[in-house]
């Protein structure tokens, strides 16, 4: 039995929520520590669609505040994390039977100014008979219009906010679940048990559940207490195909039930499809695509392509289940919130729980902020919110320069091959330099297991963010399992087992 002894915070959920509540409570001075019962981002935080945006379909759906939030937030957030989350340009060809043109034309008025826009270029109206972007988009189609958002490694984005709350003092705990929590004299009396069967306690002052599909779980089986808050489980699946396009630019394609569906490069030579958006009852763990979910993705792009796809092209697919606050909306998945909302469950005298319903990942720095807003009065000498002008770990890049970031360590590292160097910048950026240290050719990152993954990276991610299985890496921290063979991701599989 491992005692964790008194601590201000504890945080059941190691998602992108949790993460960033840890990060920015350990920041202000609190003592804290985040458990998860898996690894971090193993849910839905790794399975989203990757992008840091407004969300621009929400305007339809009226959702003025929380699109302005999310508008701001993707400029904080390119500041703070330039190598994992960068600009891209969305095309999104016109289909008048689905939206009018003036209707769009007014909903991208709004974005480019609902948030104070600084950093990214306006939206403009482009001719797709003319300009390049047209070229893999049927001639029925002759206008769209192209607006700004940004792309995330959403994976990464968890794991950098729980480094940084591990730096700031705070314990994180992957692998190992909250089985009970009571209140006792004041405090709560956390239990925990690991996967390898350790157990351990922790007594906090405070409770905070963000554990996004499993919040009513956690209120009820490991809290004993009902909430009169509701989740609502949302289904988005993805496929992967390889890219069909020439071009940095994404496109957003409007479907005949008025949905829309994002077609994003990703991984150099791949792309990213989706989101399907159908009620999920199942279990969260138990997720995964269904063929219906496939022709639907398809279905849309093969609208527009001029080179149809088919179910042969898709080389990788994933699903995850939002945990959407329900705030009764229409049986239309589309129409249920994407905000967030708290529920503080403090009797007199008691140690207060915070519960996180709802959310998105483009927001969750604010929604930290705003749940330690909630428990100010619990402690009223922790510092002032900092996060908004704070670099996450290797996002510390001079002006967020990118591109020179990457030229300054490709002159450091001339015998890095360029392609490698990128890897290296974009998922690590500064910590990059800690990664190379002492290597001064090939021979010195050990063995290569295929694609760019060498032993050096498997080694630096056991030993700085919790990686202990080959789909942690190869996964999660990292896409190299796209860039493997079946036999190179077994072989790398049983290097992790022999390294265990």
């Amino acid at each position: 039995m491992v005692d964790y002894g008194t601590i201000d915070l504890a945080i059941i959920g190691g998602g992108i929520n949790g993460a960033g509540i840890a990060r920015d409570a350990a920041g202000r001075g609190l003592k804290t520590l985040l458990c998860e019962k898996g690894d971090l981002a193993e849910g839905t935080s790794s399975r989203s669609g990757k992008l840091v945006h407004g969300g621009l379909r929400y305007l339809e759906y009226y959702e003025f505040r929380l699109v302005r939030e999310a508008l701001i937030e993707r400029e904080v957030l390119m500041r703070a994390a330039p190598h994992i989350i960068w600009p891209m340009r969305f095309v999104l060809p016109h289909s008048p039977e689905q939206r009018a043109a003036w209707m769009v034309r007014l909903g991208l008025f709004l974005y480019d100014h609902l948030g104070g826009r600084k950093l990214l270029p306006p939206s403009r109206r482009i001719n797709l008979r003319r300009d390049p972007e047209g070229k893999s988009i049927k001639p029925a189609y002759k206008t769209a219009f192209e607006y700004s958002d940004c792309w995330v490694d959403d994976a990464r984005l968890v794991i950098l906010n729980a480094l940084d709350a591990k730096l700031r003092g705070a314990t994180v705990l992957p692998r190992t679940a909250a089985t009970s929590a009571r209140r006792i004299d004041g405090f709560w009396q956390i239990e925990m048990r690991g996967q390898d069967g350790t157990t351990s306690t922790v007594k906090a002052r405070a409770l905070i559940n963000a554990a996004g599909p499993w919040v009513e779980d956690v209120l009820g089986r490991i809290a004993g207490r009902n909430s009169q808050y509701k989740v609502r489980l949302v289904k988005g699946s993805h496929i992967v195909v390889p890219k069909f396009w020439e071009g940095p630019q994404a496109y957003l394609l409007q479907n005949d039930d008025k949905r829309v569906i994002f077609v994003n490069p990703y991984e150099g030579d791949l792309c990213l499809i989706g989101t399907t958006d159908i009620p999920y009852e199942g279990r969260p763990e138990d997720v995964a695509i269904e063929p219906k979910e496939i022709d639907y993705l398809l279905r849309v792009v093969n609208r527009y392509a001029v080179k149809p796809l088919t179910k042969a092209d898709i080389r990788h697919s994933f699903s995850g289940v939002r945990p959407l606050y329900d705030n009764n909306a229409e049986a239309n998945a589309s129409a249920v919130t994407r905000d967030y909302v708290f529920e503080v469950d403090e009797p007199e005298n008691q140690a207060p729980m915070l519960s996180v319903f709802g959310g998105k990942i483009t927001t969750f720095r604010k929604l930290a902020e705003h749940a330690l807003d909630k428990l100010a009065t619990t402690f009223p000498a922790a510092g002032k919110a900092w996060t908004a002008k704070e670099a996450l770990p290797g996002g510390d890049i001079k002006d967020a320069n990118f591109n020179a970031f990457l030229a300054t360590l490709q002159a450091e590292t001339p015998w890095l091959p360029a392609a490698l160097a990128e890897h290296y910048a974009h998922l690590y950026g500064t910590r990059a330099r800690e990664l190379l240290t002492g290597a001064t050719g090939l021979d010195d990152l050990g063995r290569h297991f295929g694609g760019l993954l060498y032993q050096r990276e498997a080694e630096f991610l056991q030993r700085t963010e919790w990686a202990k299985t080959s789909a942690d890496i190869l996964q999660r921290r990292t896409k190299h399992s796209l860039h493997m063979t079946p036999s190179e991701r077994q072989d790398f599989e049983h290097w992790m087992d022999a390294a265990a």
